[in-house]
């Protein structure tokens, strides 16, 4: 099943959370994204400074997650739980909405 654009930042995010700071190649592995697209991604996150490009000696480029992707991933982890998901046509409600 296709991921949605929201579904691979997060993943983005999420892999940089637990294992970061990562190479461009390492991320792609890890977050299951070809490298095309992970740089367009990555540049978006840049962008909105949920990421950031750090070099390490001389010329290694790595991204680590930021203050703010970070909170991000949080109030993402909060909105899933709050909301019902549907899984093959059924809606589940978490218990604490009852």
């Amino acid at each position: 099943m296709r991921r949605s654009k929201l579904e691979m930042y997060i993943d983005i995010l999420k892999v940089l959370a637990q294992r970061g700071p990562l190479k461009l190649t390492h991320i792609m592995y890890k977050a299951n994204v070809n490298c095309s697209v992970l740089k367009e991604y990555l540049d978006f996150l840049i962008e909105q400074e949920l990421v950031e490009e750090k070099t390490v000696g001389k010329k290694r480029i790595v991204y680590v997650v930021s203050e703010k992707g970070l909170k991000v991933l949080k109030y993402f982890r909060e909105l899933k739980v709050m909301l019902p998901v549907i899984e093959d046509g059924q809606a589940r409600i978490p218990a604490s909405l009852y």
